[in-house]
């Protein structure tokens, strides 16, 4: 009876990730998709703790234990969700990713030790920890190296060992026959042996692609956690442990596929590296002299413009910027200036980055679009400010033919009759490669952090 009500609620619970995904892939049902996905959670922890305490011979030791694991994770997290900034979003995804890996593993480990099926069913068992072990390792590394990378502690630039993609093919050759040893001995040794492996190929996968792909790499590794959720679901007998890592898994997959086709890039030539190669400022090229402007020449410039739009990336995320800009926006909005947000499906660190810090500032959905949309429009438009952004709106991705981004679709800014680029520095982006739209004739730079420069164009309007 209550192994039956525990499967009729992890059913709800399925159900209302389900809906949770439905409504996180819209700005206006993104609190309703996470209430759906909170309730869900709720419901399938309650299922599985009744469950774990109706099996167990001391039931309140059994449920005393869980409270008390859920009370130190839960404090963890609340600390964290009410520290941490937007512009850290990022590497704390990876470092979540990185936890769900490691679960897997101990799930895995844990799982052969307890393990005592024999015949056809152990096989399949063993494969199931093996497959398990191997993918949370994976993720786990990998997903330590991406924090690492995200949040400046590395540099983002790849690791070009020698024979590097020959050693990552040696990593699964090797893992293959120790799969074989396992489920032929069934001995810890091979297993073991594997996890080492896993962990070093993990670590090396991540650490070969270049920091331009990290937005890939985020969903990916949100893909690998899924799918280690899932093998541990496939080890525990869990039914919605398995769909939900399915849910988790397939939909990173998604939108791994989503962010390579925005860059112009197979899935294979990121895994494979090729964006974040150091370039140094000019060395191959002279683009000539850049110009430099001030706060109140670009007020000016926005005073006589019937139409803008904005551009951010990154650098607004780190400035925190996206609030005066929200105020720059609605002030400009007022003055009969048609305003509008050009987003590049990889700005930021994190698939959807800007658009989240825009809803947070309160600036309206139907003025934020996304690259596609307003690629189209920007030959007509007045004046672009590009704010923080670098590599998602480089003219050499379709001008240059050589050049490491070619060939990534951008943002033609460049096409307007003015565009002003807020930057700290002449500096390269993320990917490494220099910008020939900041010595364009109808470019200007605004040097400084973006934050206090869009409040002086405030004051200046």
């Amino acid at each position: 009876m209550t192994r039956n009500l525990v499967q009729a609620a992890y059913i709800v619970s399925a159900v209302l990730f389900v809906l949770s995904l439905a409504g996180l892939s819209r700005h206006e049902k993104a609190k309703e998709g996470n209430a759906f996905g909170v309730t869900g959670m709720v419901i399938a922890l309650a299922a599985t703790i009744w469950l774990s305490a109706s099996q167990s011979a001391n039931a309140l030791l059994t449920l005393l234990f869980v409270l008390v694991a859920m009370a130190i994770g839960g404090s963890i997290g609340l600390w964290r969700a009410r520290v941490v900034e937007m512009t850290q979003m990022p590497e704390l995804v990876a470092m979540l990713h990185s936890f769900v890996g490691l679960a897997a593993v101990l799930v895995g480990f844990n799982s052969f030790v307890e393990g005592g099926d024999t015949g056809s069913g152990a096989t399949i068992h063993l494969v199931e920890v093996f497959l398990g072990v191997f993918i949370g390792a994976v993720t786990f590394t990998g997903s330590i190296v991406a924090f690492l990378k995200l949040s400046a502690r590395i540099r983002s630039s790849p690791l070009m060992l020698p024979a590097r993609h020959w050693l990552n093919l040696a990593a699964l050759v090797v893992s293959a026959g120790l799969l074989v040893w396992f489920v032929g001995s069934r001995s810890v040794v091979p297993l073991l042996l594997m996890t080492v492996v896993a962990l070093a190929f993990g670590w090396h996968l991540v650490a070969s692609i270049g920091g331009g792909d990290m937005p890939v790499v985020v969903s990916m590794l949100n893909s690998y956690s899924g799918w280690a959720a899932a093998a541990a679901g496939f080890m525990l007998g869990n039914d919605l442990l398995i769909v939900t890592g399915a849910l988790v898994g397939s939909s990173g997959a998604i939108l791994s596929y989503i962010m390579c086709k925005a860059m112009n890039r197979s899935f294979v030539s990121v895994i494979a590296g090729g964006f974040g190669q150091e370039v140094s400022l000019g060395e191959d090229k002279d683009y000539g002299e850049h110009r430099e402007t001030n706060a109140a020449d670009v007020a000016e410039l926005l005073r006589d413009a019937s139409s803008v739009v904005i551009t951010p990336g990154y650098g607004m995320a780190v400035a925190q910027a996206q609030y005066p800009v929200a105020e720059l926006t609605s002030q400009l909005r007022k003055k009969g200036v048609d305003v509008r947000f050009g987003i590049h499906p990889v700005a930021g660190r994190l698939p959807g980055h800007m658009n989240v810090l825009l809803a947070e500032a309160k600036v309206p959905y139907d003025i934020v679009l996304e690259m596609d949309e307003i690629n189209g429009d920007l030959s007509g438009t007045d004046v672009v400010l590009v704010i923080g952004a670098n590599d998602t709106v480089n003219p050499s991705a379709a001008e240059d033919p050589g050049s490491p981004i070619a060939g990534m679709p951008v943002l033609e800014v460049w096409k307007a009759r003015n565009v002003v680029v807020f930057k700290r520095s002449m500096a390269t982006g993320y990917a490494g490669v220099q910008n020939p739209l900041f010595f364009k004739e109808n470019s200007q730079m605004l040097f400084g952090d973006a934050k206090e420069r869009v409040e002086d164009i405030i004051k200046a309007l």
